[in-house]
């Protein structure tokens, strides 16, 4: 329990809060890799506020703009239809027992750097795109100001971070969020996606036990192997990571982007001596992977097709009729030769990823 409780973004205000359906990760992105063997492992789950999808959405209609034919004759599997798939599921989330719904996409605005995703997925779901300042409580329930007046808001899919999403409850400071969205929220008035505090199941210290929880709640084997994690909190596991630094990535345990990682192959001697001492300063946050050597795609880079790193995003959305898994992704790729951080956020790129039918 110490891992969940030392989480940073453990939420205590989600105590006894009942969510509708019990479903907390209505859309996940789960990052898979693959090695040199071929063998395939999960890297990490992102359960807060996964983001990518227009991506693959548009890589997409590029292929087809650029190759009308080759999809239909090659048997690639549309992706077109998860937005439609994600509104349904929104839908269904309505706490009110109305035919028609109000859902809206709450975004933090056009200086958020996925506000093209917020923007796209708005417009293929037919759903009002709203910033904090669009929204009010009265009473325990949450309205947007329209034209002709207070409209009322049944589900908010939220690309907000948890810390900003309510003043009165989490960062006083926020004006992204709106004040008085958690008393709602607690009271079952309006439903937000994904759940409020998913942050736990983000980090990388609770994502070493995901095996064993399939194991204990689920009674099954997990299908696919987690990457070898080294908790640095543990002793034993620093002194061993320290020792084999070398051959070892460091990654914050709720870092995100490709930010704050040592890549202890690619690192001098005096950055990783301060890395260390970064570590030193609170182990808890840190967790080290052995570097794997992830699988690699041709793409064509300044007139020539070269080779570099990938990995995979598929897209997975939770709904009350189960879960639909979207017949494509986000292939991610590192365009630096010889790098192996494939984030966007550091000068990666995407693919259009296909999925044949049978």
């Amino acid at each position: 329990m110490n891992v969940i409780y030392s989480c940073p973004h453990f939420l205590r205000e989600m105590h006894n809060v009942n969510v509708l359906h019990d479903i907390y990760i209505h859309i996940a992105g789960i990052d898979l890799i693959r090695d040199h063997d071929g063998t395939f492992y999960v890297l990490e789950d992102n359960l807060r506020t996964p983001s990518g999808v227009s991506y693959m959405l548009e890589n997409r209609e590029i292929t087809k703009r650029l190759f009308p034919d080759l999809t239909p004759q090659c048997g690639v599997r549309s992706v077109t239809e998860y937005p439609a798939i994600l509104y349904k599921n929104l839908m269904s989330l309505s706490p009110r027992a109305v035919s028609n719904p109000t859902i809206v996409l709450l975004s933090p605005g056009m200086y958020n750097s996925a506000y093209y995703e917020h923007t796209t997925l708005a417009r293929l779901m037919g759903v009002e795109l709203v910033e904090g300042r669009d929204l009010v409580v009265k009473n325990q329930k949450v309205f947007m100001k329209t034209t002709t007046g207070l409209q009322q808001v049944d589900v908010i899919y939220r690309r907000v971070d948890d810390d900003y999403l309510d003043p009165l409850v989490f960062n006083p400071n926020s004006v992204l969020g709106v004040a008085g969205l958690m008393g709602a929220y607690r009271k079952g008035n309006v439903a937000i996606i994904n759940a409020v505090g998913n942050g736990v199941a983000d980090d990388k210290a609770v994502y070493t036990y995901v095996p064993d929880m399939i194991r204990y709640y689920l009674n099954e084997e997990p299908i696919l192997k987690n990457v070898p994690t080294y908790q640095l909190s543990n002793k034993d596991e620093l002194d061993y990571v320290f020792a084999n630094i070398n051959t070892m990535v460091i990654k914050k345990t709720n870092g995100s982007g490709g930010y704050g990682m040592l890549m202890g192959h690619a690192a001098s001697e005096k950055e990783t001596d301060e890395y260390k001492i970064e570590v030193l300063k609170d182990p808890r946050n840190f967790i080290a992977q052995p570097t794997i050597s992830l699988s690699s795609a041709p793409c064509f880079i300044n007139g020539k097709l070269a080779p570099r790193r990938i990995d995979l995003r598929p897209f997975a959305l939770n709904g009350p009729d189960g879960i639909s898994i979207v017949p494509g992704g986000l292939t991610r790729v590192a365009l630096k030769e010889g790098s192996l951080v494939v984030n966007s956020s550091q000068g990666g790129g995407s693919k259009d990823t296909w999925v044949l039918t049978s």
